[in-house]
């Protein structure tokens, strides 16, 4: 192969590779030019914080901050999707199936155990204002109340002390402070910490939005679950949990009604000495956009599809090459995730979420950035960390009115602030899809004023303005299509099965 030389005498390799050079340093000037102007951005911040003990908690939160938005420009220079053909479905000893765990045991374990909730999300998405872990979902109680009358009954059945942990955001602390005194008095012990707050970024300028301590609550924003790590030795909580004996942490969302105390999973990671074990659990073609364990080069990670190279992205969503998706149940070694952050070792995935902060009449919406990392990209970092292939009923989460429905109705029974299946269904949950009229609970709880009995049912489809009586039985597929500017009310006692109701039909009762 020859190459050819210009009027200089430069042949077309060294070319190329003078460009190549050329590119390397530009970026890493822009890298180091904005580094630059968000440090001083930064300690411009800091400055408008009066009060010294609060100045070096934010001078902290924001050293932290810093760290994620030098990596981010880092990765932003020489790109984040992942090597493609060195990656590789988990081996046998990366993911273990739940059924093969040991039968046998040891509730002595629970004197260890820690469970900690993710609690920082509102319920916006939902329409409702505050945490969303306070959102009715069964009987009258909320997410919150049903994960303390677990804890509760479980301290009390085995006589043991499991602290429940609350890692709250500076959206939801107070509403969850005033709400959680209504348990003083009770069985448990109830430990809150803040995790992080960064300051949102221009996505133009990248430059932080808020110009000082006092900014609009909206110039803010919490880190993700990621940042569980380092909140948790800054609180002081690690510590504390850790010089009182406490070894295992069981980290699960607020909103997953399935992530209750698993005695086989407790006893598996402590007998096996692992110190990082992430639920899984079998992927349906609902959760193709989920992340999942993968082997990159022998060693076990968590794949998210905004790693994935663009042309891979079928491949990623593929059932039969990734078979299994992260619940966000994770099962943490206290000593090991303190032996971690101490050493810096931490690297996680930066994920950048883009967002519209409005700004009101007559001026332009603000395109913001925010970079946030997720728990379960730790694995990596934890020794003999793998994953457990957990039943689908450790997997309940509530994201929409449609998984409402599910976790209200007939389906389950409460014990003990469990939800268990009904003996009568068989077969997975059936596939719930609700319209645009049924987004806010509020109009959920006016159109679904009772829950239709639903054990029987494989599908249910509703859109338009769609009322349901009391009593309505649903069985195999159901779908009611309501036409815009009309109305379908079923009455009460209804039973539908394998039906389809559409067009301006609006049923009456007799």
């Amino acid at each position: 192969m020859t190459s050819t030389a210009n009027a200089n005498g430069n042949t077309s390799s060294e070319r190329k590779h003078a460009k190549s050079q050329s590119t390397f340093q530009f970026e890493n000037t822009s890298t180091a030019i904005a580094a630059s102007q968000m440090r001083n951005a930064l300690n411009k911040l800091a400055d408008t914080v009066p009060d010294p003990k609060m100045r070096k908690q934010f001078e902290t939160q924001m050293d932290a901050f810093f760290s994620l938005f030098r990596r981010y420009l880092t990765d932003k220079a020489k790109g984040t999707t992942v090597d493609w053909d060195r990656i590789q479905p988990p081996n046998p000893e990366q993911v273990i199936a739940y059924d093969d765990l040991p039968e046998s045991v040891t509730t002595e374990f629970l004197s260890k155990l820690v469970v900690l909730k993710l609690n920082g999300g509102l319920g916006t998405s939902m329409g409702c204002v505050g945490p969303k872990s306070v959102i009715e979902v069964r009987e009258g109680q909320s997410f919150l109340d049903l994960s303390v009358r677990q804890i509760e009954y479980l301290n009390r059945k085995y006589d043991v002390n499991v602290p429940f942990v609350l890692m709250n955001s500076f959206n939801t602390d107070d509403d969850t402070q005033s709400i959680i005194k209504k348990y003083e008095g009770h069985n448990i012990e109830i430990i809150t910490f803040n995790q992080s707050q960064f300051p949102r970024v221009y996505k133009d300028s990248l430059l932080p939005v808020p110009k000082d301590i006092n900014a609009p609550i909206d110039s803010w924003y919490p880190p993700g679950h990621g940042d569980l790590f380092e909140s948790l030795e800054n609180s002081g909580v690690l510590d504390e949990l850790i010089s009182r004996g406490k070894e295992i942490l069981f980290v699960s969302n607020a909103d997953n009604l399935g992530a209750v105390v698993d005695f086989k999973i407790l006893s598996h990671m402590i007998e096996s000495k692992s110190e990082y074990i992430m639920e899984l659990t079998d992927k349906t073609r609902a959760d193709v956009k989920g992340g999942t364990i993968i082997d990159y080069d022998g060693s076990v990670r968590l794949l998210e599809i905004a790693q994935v190279p663009k042309d891979h992205t079928e491949d990623f969503k593929s059932i039969k090459k990734f078979k299994y998706f992260n619940t966000n149940n994770i099962w943490i070694n206290l000593n090991a995730m303190k032996r971690i952050v101490e050493d810096n070792e931490l690297q996680l995935e930066i994920i950048p979420n883009s967002k519209t902060i409005s700004v009101g009449k007559g001026e332009s919406d603000i395109n913001v950035l925010q970079l946030e990392t997720a728990v379960g990209a730790a694995i990596r970092h934890f020794k003999s960390a793998h994953g457990v292939n957990v039943p689908r009923r450790r997997f309940l989460p509530v994201k929409t009115c449609s998984d409402l429905l599910l976790v209200k109705s007939d389906l389950y029974s409460l014990a003990h602030g469990s939800l268990e299946v009904s003996p009568g269904r068989f077969g997975p949950a059936p596939l719930i899809k609700l319209g645009g009229h049924f987004k806010k609970v509020s109009d959920f709880q006016k159109r679904i004023p009772h829950m239709p009995k639903i054990v029987e049912l494989d599908h249910l489809t509703i859109t338009g303005n769609v009322n349901l009586g009391k009593g309505v039985v649903l069985k195999g597929t159901v779908i009611i299509v309501c036409s815009d500017g009309q109305k379908i009310d079923i009455p009460n006692g209804s039973v539908l099965e394998n039906v389809v109701i559409t067009g301006n039909l609006s049923i009456l009762e007799h």
